[in-house]
């Protein structure tokens, strides 16, 4: 069995505007929680791509990536998904 502190964790996040927030306070909670995951010890930290949808700050992952990254020492940042109607076929493969 497996113990719980060999298990690496990953978190997903949909980088949501508040009610009553900006996008740039939602991008700088996304900062700040790949921050304190990273501390927590979670191995990546996956950003969900939406479009079209006023709620929901993270439709340019390509950038958004980079931002979190530039914020964080070690854990892995990316793109949990990719919606492929959206981007060109070299910058899927």
């Amino acid at each position: 069995m497996t113990a719980l502190q060999d298990i690496r964790l990953s978190l997903l996040d949909l980088v949501a505007v508040r009610e009553g927030g900006t996008v740039a306070d939602a991008l700088a909670i996304a900062r700040r929680t790949a921050q304190h995951a990273e501390a927590l010890g979670f191995t990546r930290y996956w950003l969900a791509e939406h479009h079209n949808m006023s709620g929901i700050a993270s439709s340019a992952t390509a950038v958004l990536v980079g931002h979190v990254a530039g914020a964080t020492q070690r854990i892995r940042v990316g793109s949990g998904g990719v919606m492929l109607p959206n981007h060109a076929p070299l910058v899927v493969a």
